[in-house]
């Protein structure tokens, strides 16, 4: 038997699990080293997630060491160090093959949802040969931790963007998808990037790591009107809305913003209508958070901007050269690992998260 964090309605808790075992060819069972907490967690325990089965074991960020093999899996060995990709993937049917993982026919996002997830000593990877990334021998577990999820999806935000080299970019929401997203912004050059949040020491963070250009806090500026200052009247070129929604963080919202209540502006514009206003004509607008709540979209309001929005869930098929970037020194995400806590005590770990206590951005557990 083994430890597992198990989600039943809308409790948790940490039980005993029978091992996971080979179920087909191209299975692996992984024990887990690191793993992490992740929003979509919280949302599952919350009953905004249809798809995800109660009595499931949580959890779907991590990483490990390959113990057991299914036959069919050719690419990998037994012993190695491996990242794990949040998305179930077969590699094989249409939406794979167009790069549309997150829609593959045979998966989508599976671990910790509707199969059982990584916050349990082992886990049990289907599709591994496509689902497991080998970890270069000079990256630590420590700094592949986020690939398979918030830097693939921060760098599918700028993917979405198209973002091009001078242009400006501003990101809604400095949590940690929001600062994967201005760290990989980085790698293309933008001429500014602009990061929008009301948490102080996460817009601080940003600044002194040099991942924003720019800091605006909502709960002091008119962000409308700042953003066109910073841009000759025009507005950011490209936006990434990683907030999430209206309010957020008061009511145990999304990733990143956390709206103050006080303040007029920030509880009348929630982070989508955020994003369309301080994008200029004929902007971008990527939508990567995961919203609890339907949203309007107001077509009067916007009409003869030409805005193209993108949004889904993440396509985390740059996994291998996210690490490669990693291993050459030109991306970094030690810095979200606030906090570590043993997985035996994960629900304290839990509630850390959800509550941001102590400036909390992630969370390693370790096992």
């Amino acid at each position: 038997m083994m430890k597992a964090l198990i989600w039943n309605k809308s409790k948790i808790e940490l039980t005993e699990r029978e091992y996971p075992a080979l179920q087909d060819s191209r299975d692996a069972i992984v024990k887990v080293k690191l793993s992490s907490i992740c929003t979509s967690d919280l949302h599952i325990i919350k009953g905004f997630v249809p798809n995800a089965k109660e009595g499931t074991v949580l959890g779907h960020e991590f990483v490990g060491e390959i113990v057991e093999l299914g036959d069919g899996v050719k690419n990998l060995k037994v012993g190695d160090r491996v990242s794990a990709n949040c998305e179930t993937f077969c590699g094989e049917c249409y939406f794979c093959r167009h790069g549309f993982i997150n829609n593959c026919e045979k998966g989508g996002w599976k671990l910790g949802c509707s199969i059982d997830g990584c916050q349990a000593e082992y886990v049990r990877v289907p599709f591994a040969d496509c689902g497991l990334t080998k970890i270069p021998d000079n990256v630590t577990y420590e700094n592949a931790l986020f690939v398979g999820d918030i830097l693939s999806s921060g760098y599918f935000g700028v993917e979405l963007c198209e973002l091009k080299a001078g242009e400006t970019l501003a990101v809604i929401g400095a949590g940690p998808v929001g600062l994967c997203s201005m760290a990989c912004a980085k790698l293309f050059s933008p001429s500014k990037i602009i990061a929008i949040d009301t948490d102080k020491f996460r817009l601080d963070l940003a600044k002194r790591l040099g991942l924003a250009d720019y800091t605006l806090n909502p709960a002091e500026c008119d962000i409308e009107k700042e953003v066109k200052s910073l841009t000759q009247t025009r507005g950011a070129d490209k936006v990434i809305d990683a907030g999430g929604g209206k309010c957020i963080g008061l009511d145990g919202g999304t990733t990143g913003l956390a709206f103050s209540k006080s303040i007029d502006y920030a509880t009348q514009t929630g982070s989508f209508e955020m994003a369309w206003r301080i994008a200029r004509p004929n902007a971008i607008i990527a939508l990567v958070a995961m919203y609890e709540e339907d949203q309007i979209l107001p077509l009067p309001k916007m009409y003869g901007k030409n805005l193209i929005f993108k949004t889904g869930g993440v396509d985390a098929v740059h996994c291998r050269e996210l690490l490669n970037l990693i291993s050459e020194g030109k991306l970094n995400t030690d810095f979200l690992i606030t906090h570590k806590f043993p997985l035996e005590d994960i629900l304290e770990a839990y509630n850390t998260f959800e509550n941001k206590s102590d400036n909390c951005l992630k969370i390693a557990v370790t096992y």
